[in-house]
């Protein structure tokens, strides 16, 4: 008999402002890739733009952050969720060292 697997706390991420920003696939199944994305306080690179061709619902799971989009800027806190729109250009203006997000790309199904 297998053992039960281990579970994964998405919290249990440590602040550094030295690494890198992580992303940690989660699952990946069909059209979907979960992912965390551990930030460290990196913001996207300045005049770096995200056009992705897949809708992405985000969730901030811990810490704050601003998003900007070509019509404005979001601020988020932890327990935020928002569905960004396949080719809906967006960047990561700032974000604090211990921020945590969940990321959910995904095929749009047509109406």
């Amino acid at each position: 008999m297998s053992r039960p697997p281990e579970p994964l706390n998405l919290l249990q991420a440590i602040p550094d402002p030295a690494a890198q920003e992580q992303f940690v696939p989660l699952l990946r199944e069909g059209g979907l890739l979960l992912e965390q994305i551990v930030s460290h306080g990196k913001a996207s690179p300045e005049g770096f733009w995200y056009d992705q061709s897949q809708p992405e619902w985000v969730a901030l799971l811990r810490g704050t952050a601003r998003l900007e989009f070509d019509n404005g800027a979001r601020p988020l806190v932890a327990g935020d969720a928002l569905l960004i729109p396949a080719g809906c250009r967006h960047r990561v203006a700032e974000c604090s060292p211990d921020a945590v997000w969940l990321a959910l790309h995904f095929q749009a199904t047509s109406e």
